[in-house]
């Protein structure tokens, strides 16, 4: 049997490729949209792609299971368990096989066995792998987002993201039986997840890629409860705010994401072009890196810095799938791959890029301060200083007198926030507060500081409560 893993570290989604050296044959498992490192890894392996599948309906990037279907011709594997709320759209259109709990199919000689592991999703299904040309037991799970190293899925997406009041206990409730189900599995499987550490489906992910079910059953939290309602309130206590884009995943996933063959190239713009842009309300994100965007900015542009791994994900806080959305590129970016980072969300809508050249003329310093010079300000005249981190993160700690607005939830909020005072944005480390920094500045705010400073800085010159 042959094994590759792939990780995309912004997104923190992992997949996986398992293939029957005797027989030629792979499957790909929770495939991401840009599917050219699974054509490459077959190729060199030399194998086809012969069966694509998923283990749910994907709530924080989109799916590359029906492009690697197109483009291969492999059969897609989909689940047709959980209620009528969340089945797959295009399953009948894409003649994918619909499979439930106990479902069975052969990729060579490797067994692929379905289990029904709902909590995270109703929906939910994971892949235990026997590889039978040396044994009669499973070696393995797919366990998607059931469970993941030191953790298992958060069941509150459906609520928080798609909006389904009620669901979130319910999922917990499923998530407990699943966990129980586990329990009964042997000790030595080993655990291959959907998601490591930096993942918003799930509140403490651990960052090595696999493990065993054994280490789960003595480490993982999860797996101390016997009371069922204890377990749902520990579950559901301090998950992670879901981006607003999660919803829009969920819909995109559901329905069956366009396939990016049929996706039009944007056209590169002029600074009149940026201008009338922002005069019409298009959301532009600026990409270049921290220290130039502060250097010299476009008013009313968006600064998300593409030097932050996971870029993509503060992206999703603020676009629109409504409207188009605008770029300005850094000198060195690579247009196509830039693009195919925004299509991992479902942003495919992007008519017009910029090079960095249009930031010039009318222009703007981003103002900043360090965290000495807070302190000093701070005695002197009054501030409003806004922790733009998690709750979570505010709640460990924060500035004294510090207010907290999440940055996604930064524009939905705007209207708790004076516009004749001082705005000092702040965060962990100079980057999501100089995000939040732009946002205040596109709606108007004309007094706006950044706290480009981290958090050992701020806690030494500051008092924190």
């Amino acid at each position: 049997m042959i094994l590759r893993y792939f990780y995309d570290k912004g997104l923190a989604q992992a997949s996986y490729l398992v293939g029957c050296s005797a027989t030629g044959e792979a499957m790909i498992v929770d495939p991401m949209r840009d599917i050219r490192p699974y054509i490459e890894a077959a190729a060199a392996e030399g194998l086809r792609i012969t069966h694509v599948t998923e283990t749910h309906i994907h709530a924080d990037y989109v799916s590359g299971s029906r492009e690697l279907a197109d483009f291969t011709g492999a059969q897609l594997y989909l689940s047709d368990m959980g209620t009528a709320d969340w089945k797959y759209a295009f399953a009948q259109q894409d003649k994918a096989i619909l499979v439930r709990d106990g479902d069975m199919w052969m990729v060579g000689n490797i067994k692929v066995e379905v289990l029904h592991t709902p909590g995270h999703t109703p929906e939910h299904i994971s892949f235990m792998i026997t590889d039978t040309a040396g044994a009669d037991a499973p070696m393995g799970i797919f366990s998607g987002d059931s469970l993941f190293v030191g953790d298992v899925g958060r069941p509150d997406l459906l609520e928080e993201a798609a909006g389904m009041a009620g669901t979130a206990e319910i999922g917990a409730r499923q998530q407990f039986a699943t966990v129980a189900r586990y329990k009964a599995l042997p000790d030595y499987l080993q655990v291959w997840p959907a998601h490591g550490a930096g993942s918003a489906c799930g509140k403490a992910l651990g960052a090595v890629p696999s493990t065993t079910l054994g280490y789960e059953k003595r480490f993982n939290p999860a797996f101390r409860f016997e009371d069922e309602q204890e377990f749902v309130a520990w579950l559901l206590e301090g998950q992670p705010e879901a981006p607003f884009y999660f919803a829009q995943m969920k819909k995109v996933n559901k329905l069956g994401p366009q396939l990016t063959k049929r996706l039009s190239s944007p056209i590169v713009g002029d600074r009149a072009a940026l201008d009338a842009a922002l005069a019409e309300g298009v959301i532009v994100f600026d990409l270049r890196c921290k220290a130039d965007f502060i250097e010299r900015h476009v008013v009313g542009t968006i600064s998300i810095p593409m030097e932050n791994t996971g870029f993509i994900n503060y992206v999703g806080w603020f676009v629109n799938y409504d409207q188009p959305i605008h770029l300005i590129l850094p000198e060195h970016a690579n247009i196509q791959e830039t693009l195919t980072k925004f299509r991992s969300i479902g942003v495919d809508n992007i008519p017009v890029v910029y090079s960095e050249e249009v930031v010039h003329g009318d222009v703007q310093r981003l103002a900043t301060l360090s965290a000495a010079e807070l302190a000093e300000r701070k005695q002197k005249n009054g501030l409003v200083i806004v922790d733009v981190r998690g709750k979570s993160e505010y709640a460990e700690s924060h500035i004294a007198g510090a207010i907290n607005i999440p940055l996604g939830y930064l524009a939905q909020r705007l209207n708790e926030l004076p516009k004749d005072h001082t705005i000092v944005t702040q965060c962990a480390s100079g980057y999501r507060s100089q995000i939040a920094a732009s946002v205040l500045e596109r709606y108007g705010f004309q007094d706006v500081l950044n706290l480009d400073d981290n958090a050992t800085a701020w806690r030494a010159a500051l008092p924190t409560e």
